[in-house]
């Protein structure tokens, strides 16, 4: 069985009741220099993979 988009998001939202949900802002504790680093250094092995 194959649902359509459209469809998922008609169940998920109409009968179990799901609402789209995002955060309304950022952590206080959320280390910027930390992020930058992880984006420079680690993702693009992340990415590549093993």
């Amino acid at each position: 069985m194959s649902l359509s988009r459209a469809s998922v998001w008609r169940l998920l939202t109409g009968r179990l009741g799901w609402s789209l949900q995002r955060p309304g802002r950022r952590a206080v504790e959320r280390g910027e220099s930390e992020i930058a680093r992880l984006i420079a250094h680690e993702w693009p092995r992340i990415k590549r993979g093993p």
